[in-house]
């Protein structure tokens, strides 16, 4: 596969029926898929998960690196992907680059939502608080390798520079979303111990969810820290309108797009077809309850990934 620009090239109208590829290491990128559905009912979406190796925020950065890489890949070329979306934040911060190397396809990432987290912070902040001359406070709920890294860093300095930014690293909210996706009952008291500390956190109003799993968890997340008090705030529907920039979708395409979904959603009611199911690849494609998983955002059952390891 011949190597690509960097950056987020236009896909060619000649795969305007190819799939976009949602990339995860586990099932948190189905919140990121769910979105682009709900933008762009009609466009076609293939899923890969890499949950072999489930969970990434644990693991050394040289280790990932080649391993993302590795992934996609094959996970494009066995789908036949036009653009690939990374719905994961770790394989993000860390791998883009090394992605767009390799692909020639447009590769979207996914960063913490940073920029909009502080405006919304500025717009939220006390009258008391602001002439008292104290910055706004919002956190970043995210993966230990997200939390630290220097991609994450950089972003707090530049749209950032004059808030206090609370950073916690809440890798079980991970294992807990995806266990709920499988069918498994919820732990309320696993949110409610990951958010403990933030949650004592008087002047906080707005809350980054800096993981793809988290808006999976967002209910609960409200309830801990209080829906009425504190904003949550993820990546999902600017990543989905990045997707139709990249694939240079208008906003005619959209509507059409829509009004096609309802016409398609009305003739159901008295043909009842069956439901169109999307490509779904995993590297551990035997994981109990994953199935479950992927059929409740309309991906099939998932085929095995194979990959030079």
């Amino acid at each position: 596969m011949s190597p690509a620009r960097p950056g987020d090239m236009p896909a060619s109208d000649s795969r305007s029926s190819a799939p976009v590829l949602v990339f995860d290491s586990g099932v948190g990128g189905l919140s990121v898929a769910a979105e682009i559905r709900r933008q762009w009912p009609q466009l076609s979406l293939a899923y890969v998960c890499d949950n072999a190796a489930l969970p990434y925020g644990t693991k050394p950065d040289d280790w990932l690196i080649p391993r993302i890489v590795q992934v996609c890949v094959a996970a494009v070329e066995a789908s036949g992907a036009r653009a690939l979306v990374v719905a994961c934040n770790t394989a993000s911060t860390l791998a883009l680059t090394a992605l767009r190397e390799a692909l020639s396809i447009p590769v979207i990432g996914t960063v913490p939502a940073i920029k909009p987290a502080a405006a919304l912070a500025h717009a939220r902040q006390s009258a008391a608080r602001r002439e008292k001359g104290e910055p706004p406070v919002f956190a970043l709920l995210a993966t230990s390798a997200t939390v630290r890294r220097a991609y994450t860093e950089q972003l707090i300095r530049d749209f950032a520079a004059d808030c206090r930014v609370i950073r916690v690293a809440a890798d079980p909210l991970v294992a807990e979303a995806e266990r709920r996706l499988r069918g498994e009952s919820a732990r309320p008291e696993v949110v409610a111990a990951s958010l403990a500390d933030l949650a004592a956190v008087e002047a906080l109003e707005v809350v980054i969810l800096g993981c793809t799993h988290f808006p999976l968890l967002g209910a609960d997340i409200s309830q801990v820290l209080g829906e009425s008090r504190v904003a949550l705030v993820d990546s999902g529907a600017a990543i989905a309108r990045r997707v139709a920039e990249v694939l240079g979708l208008g906003a005619a395409a959209q509507a059409a797009d829509q009004q096609l979904a309802q016409a398609e959603q009305q003739a159901a009611q008295a043909v009842q077809p069956a439901p169109r199911e999307h490509m779904a690849l995993a590297t551990d494609a035997r994981q109990p309850g994953l199935a479950t998983a992927l059929a409740s955002q309309g991906f099939a059952a998932p085929q095995a990934l194979s990959f030079d390891d």
